[in-house]
């Protein structure tokens, strides 16, 4: 991750962000679309996990998460208002600022990875790790899916013979609306 992140990915991550989710502090929507008037200032914009020893950070959080709404640090001092941080950010486009962004399940989407810098490469493995226990929970869903549809099949079969109408009806609902959800996971 220690590619430069273009101004181009940094703005669509930012829009993109913006259109899925809600901020505690809805300022933060104006100091986002703010950075988005300013390609200059986009430079000067980091995200980043790591916000340890860096002079200016801004960590702002989503409705979805338990994180504090809104903390900018300059230095040693901390606010907890978006004005201060609009106000600091405004004055001193020169400065970097690294920002820490709080939201529902942040490292497996493909936008935020892609903006991320300076992650350690714990967060990396982390990463690698829960994407892999995803997919395999889709493979197990998928098998398990398939072996009660292969036995749903058995027990129609044996309804059928046995001329059971109501079982056999009631049979073939559950395996009408079990094909209907592997067709989704497949498409």
């Amino acid at each position: 991750m220690d590619d430069v992140i273009t101004v181009t990915a940094k703005k669509g991550f930012i829009r993109w962000f913006l259109s899925k989710f809600h901020l505690k502090k809805k300022e933060g929507t104006w100091l986002f679309n703010y950075m988005l008037s300013d390609e200059r200032l986009l430079e000067k914009v980091h995200f980043t996990e790591n916000l340890k020893d860096k002079e200016k950070t801004i960590i702002i959080s989503t409705i979805c998460t338990g994180a504090t709404p809104f903390v900018f640090q300059k230095a040693t001092r901390i606010y907890y208002d978006v004005e201060r941080a609009f106000h600091d950010i405004r004055l001193n486009p020169d400065e970097d600022v690294f920002i820490s962004v709080f939201f529902r399940d942040r490292m497996s989407y493909s936008q935020y990875m892609a903006v991320l810098e300076g992650s350690p490469v714990e967060d990396q493995q982390l990463v690698q790790v829960e994407i892999m226990s995803l997919v395999a929970e889709i493979v197990m869903d998928q098998a398990i899916r398939k072996y009660k549809l292969k036995c749903l099949l058995q027990e129609i079969d044996t309804t059928l013979a046995t001329g059971n109408k109501e079982h056999f009806l009631s049979l073939t609902k559950e395996w009408i609306e079990l094909r209907k959800l592997e067709v989704e996971s497949e498409g």
